[in-house]
């Protein structure tokens, strides 16, 4: 006879969820519920003790990601997560901070917190989720748009160079640079893991969908349209010439780990002089 078990299935990241929350305020074929849970993966693969992490996110859509997980998180001012995130590090530095970024809130208004706290080599991993466009506010030209995109704001397209995120971060000083796609699942798992483990400033740029604004906006009208691009665009170059990375509309996407080296972070362990 055929029985029904009456046993409630359990997400297998519900540990580090606030299922309460959810479902979660993301459109259909948005990238960021892929990435938060390759995050939370690798947090979970790495063994990380929630009582000692916490997750700082801005404003916009990627922002919202603070308030999805169980552990501390804070949901700061578009733009400041970075030095809200370096302040908290400095007042507890045994915590593993972790800084989840949207393009426009990390290189828009939040620029010069990332060029410093970059070149500081403060002891973050900041996840940048780049959809090339303010998917939350109505779909205008960002600091990462590629050259030629169309948005609300640049209809004839982008006529202005866009940010490359891995130079920036690595020319300021970071100790981790690489970039992944959405698509990319299990390189982004592991690039998010190294990141973890890294002592500095770890970068780790994500190429994400945004059907309903970039991707409708550029021939690409889902997120499946979108993870198709990425899968036929994109080429790994490990240890690429940053400078060589740029991003535009119809061109290649170079993805792979570009730097991983160490140096003195900051703030320095109580009892270390060297960062080491």
């Amino acid at each position: 006879m055929n029985t029904t078990s009456t046993e409630t299935l359990k997400h297998p990241l519900e540990e580090y969820l606030r299922v309460d929350r959810l479902p979660h305020i993301w459109c259909p074929g948005c990238g960021l519920g892929m990435i938060l849970g390759a995050l939370l993966r690798s947090i979970e693969k790495n063994k990380l003790d929630i009582d000692k992490t916490a997750l700082i996110s801005g404003i916009g859509c990627t922002g919202r990601a603070a308030g999805y997980v169980k552990m501390d998180s804070f949901h700061v001012t578009h733009g400041r997560p970075l030095p809200f995130a370096t302040g908290l590090k400095v007042a507890k530095p045994d915590l593993k901070i972790i800084v989840l970024n949207g393009d426009g809130d990390l290189a828009a208004i939040g620029g010069n917190h990332f060029i410093h706290a970059a070149r500081r080599n403060v002891d973050m991993t900041v996840v940048c989720v780049n959809n090339f466009i303010y998917g939350m506010t109505g779909g205008q030209l960002g600091p990462t748009t590629p050259t030629k995109a169309q948005t609300t704001t640049s209809r004839q397209g982008n006529a202005e160079h866009p940010f490359n995120l891995p130079f920036l971060a690595g020319a300021c000083g970071a100790v981790y640079v690489a970039r992944w796609t959405a698509s990319h699942v299990r390189q982004m798992e592991r690039a998010f893991s190294e990141a973890l483990n890294k002592k500095g400033f770890s970068f780790v740029e994500i190429i994400s969908p945004c059907p309903t604004y970039y991707g409708r906006m550029n021939e690409q009208a889902t997120g499946l349209d979108q993870m198709r691009y990425y899968s036929y665009h994109s080429t790994v170059k490990h240890g690429a010439n940053l400078a060589d990375i740029d991003i535009t509309a119809d061109g290649q996407i170079i993805v792979g780990k570009f730097i991983d080296i160490e140096k003195p972070y900051f703030p320095l362990p109580q009892g270390e002089t060297d960062g080491k």
